[in-house]
């Protein structure tokens, strides 16, 4: 079984507490340029994505409670634990019992498993809403009774991010791999570079991304002398991919977490990613690694023609890092005003460590009773479970010049109205319709499955879609889409939105107005309220459409912010 970093990478820390300096002492990126224009990695937001929780009966290969427990033949359960934090599992269709006691709100204790292809399609869906560029999936040695198991999330993985408009790569962690300078090159020969051919696989200056985390780690779950390692670099090189090097911390100094003599590997690469976990835990860390690491390595990589893809990470709940978000709002501040060209969240999905970026449980409301685990609000302030997914929305924004460079997090981390503001309020929920054909009934647009749609009688407008989100909701976004293979041509429908507290009397809260719809960007189209309105029932008036004669949604999402 793969294990976490953080159980090799003890603290690293160069003069935290000692040399920390203050804010007024900070000092000014050279203003380094990128080696490379913006693509699918330069100039984006990238996730560490593990996929690697799985549960007894999903039909997984392995077939073990992976990752959830150490004895993964017996359920999780207080004595049998390997996480730290609990996720937010209500938008999960099938999710595992456990053996922890129930949640504080009494509901089960239930895990989600990444092999089922709903769950990666969730996980897509989130890096959609929040502007979430690419995902890393992580590939740690597949020779062994894991590889069938890592095999398949990748397939997952990749029907993920085409349906969602998302761009993926593959990330190899070299921990613990004897024999990984052969081995390495068998694997993308023969099963991971066919994912290149799909639309969704990441590209940087015209080539497939690859990264290789663990080369040059002064430890002894990563061995190598730099020569096999140099090797395997430029091996991928001429197999014409753009080279990614997960990093020791103090690439540049040879030092410390990193083994000396691997400059030449270092410069190799064409991007480096230098790691960040157990390294900083505080906002005077993160000001500290600014000076001493962020600005000299952006030099560094920039002298050599290298782009520079440092972490950011959101702290772990269970040391009580994240500050209700401050933490890495702080690191995000510091990269973006150093001109980093990307950025590399350590994770998305690492309930592990505790750094996952993924929805989690808010409160100990939503956390079993006999766990221990903290919640997002441990620290006294309430946090949306989406908190740190809207967090990392923001930071890329502020990456990618579409938000002013600022100090002052923005984020709140509950928004008013309820339910979190990338939380889709009609997941699930009941609908109705003025009419379908076939088999294509409304209820297809809230079940969560990006293949599945409604669609109305033919050569009938108007039509109309609803959905009843339970009790009156403050509604300021809602999103359409549709089925995401390329043969549903590009096309434009013509959308108002009403909206009713009582199912009888509707007032429109968005005037009739033509969205397009386009494989190539995910089909999907974001109708923008003036203001927040509040509406039980909300309803879709379809009078057009370019593409069809019908109205046509896959997708029906509806929130407050």
């Amino acid at each position: 079984m793969g294990v976490t970093r953080r159980v090799f990478l003890g603290a690293v820390l160069a003069g935290t507490a000692a040399g920390a300096v203050g804010a007024t002492e900070l000092a000014t990126a050279a203003g380094a340029s990128a080696a490379s224009a913006p693509g699918d990695v330069v100039g984006k937001v990238t996730v560490g994505y593990q996929g690697w929780f799985a549960c007894v009966g999903d039909g997984a290969p392995i077939n073990a409670w992976w990752h959830w427990s150490p004895n993964s033949g017996q359920p999780p359960s207080p004595s049998n634990t390997g996480i730290v934090a609990w996720p937010d599992v209500r938008e999960y269709t099938r999710t595992y019992q456990t053996g922890y006691a129930h949640l504080g709100n009494g509901q089960p204790a239930t895990l989600f498993s990444s092999y089922d292809q709903q769950t990666v399609d969730v996980h897509f869906q989130w890096m959609q809403q929040n502007a979430i560029d690419t995902a890393a999936l992580q590939r740690f040695n597949p020779t062994g009774g894991e590889g069938p198991t890592r095999d398949a999330m990748a397939v997952k993985v990749r029907s993920a991010a085409e349906a969602h408009g998302r761009k993926f790569y593959v990330m190899y962690d070299v921990t613990d791999w004897t024999n990984m300078q052969s081995e390495i090159k068998t694997d993308w020969t023969n099963k991971m570079k066919a994912h290149t051919a799909s639309s969704a696989y990441a590209k940087q200056n015209g080539k497939p991304v690859v990264c290789i985390w663990g080369f040059g780690f002064n430890d002894d779950k990563r061995p190598w002398a730099p020569a096999p390692c140099l090797d395997v670099v430029n091996w991928f090189k001429s197999q014409g991919c753009y080279v990614i090097g997960g990093v020791p911390t103090w690439w540049r100094t040879g030092d410390r977490d990193s083994r000396p003599g691997f400059s030449d590997v270092y410069h190799a690469f064409d991007m480096l990613s230098p790691w960040m976990v157990g390294r900083i835990g505080n906002v005077g860390d993160a000001d500290n690694f600014y000076n001493v690491a962020t600005v000299p390595d952006l030099a560094e990589c920039a002298a050599h023609g290298i782009d520079y893809q440092p972490c950011v990470l959101p702290g772990a709940v269970t040391l009580r890092q994240r500050a209700h978000g401050d933490f890495m709002w702080r690191q995000f501040y510091n990269m973006v005003r150093a001109g980093v060209q990307g950025v590399y969240i350590s994770m998305f999905d690492e309930f592990n460590e505790g750094n996952q970026i993924a929805k989690t449980a808010e409160s100990q409301a939503w956390v079993p009773t006999d766990s221990g685990f903290l919640a997002l609000d441990e620290d006294g302030t309430a946090c949306s479970s989406d908190y740190y997914l809207r967090l990392t929305g923001d930071g890329g924004r502020m990456l990618k010049g579409q938000l002013a460079l600022t100090a002052t997090r923005p984020t709140q981390p509950v928004v008013s109205g309820g339910g979190g503001g990338n939380t889709d309020l009609a997941l699930h929920r009941p609908t109705s319709e003025s009419s379908h054909t076939q088999v294509y009934g409304s209820a297809n647009a809230t079940d969560g499955d990006p293949n599945t749609y409604w669609e109305s009688a033919n050569n009938a407008f108007p039509q109309w879609l609803q959905t009843d989100l339970g009790s009156a909701q403050g509604v300021r976004r809602i999103v359409l889409t549709l089925p995401p293979s390329a043969a549903w041509g590009a096309r434009s429908q013509t959308v108002a939105v009403r909206g009713s507290t009582d199912g009888g009397t509707f007032s429109t809260l968005l005037g009739a107005a033509s969205y397009t719809f386009d494989p190539a960007t995910g089909n999907t189209a974001t109708l923008t309220l003036p203001a927040t309105a509040s509406a039980r029932y909300v309803r879709l008036d379809f009078s057009a459409n370019t593409g069809w004669p019908a109205g046509q949604a896959s997708g029906f999402q509806v929130y407050n912010a």
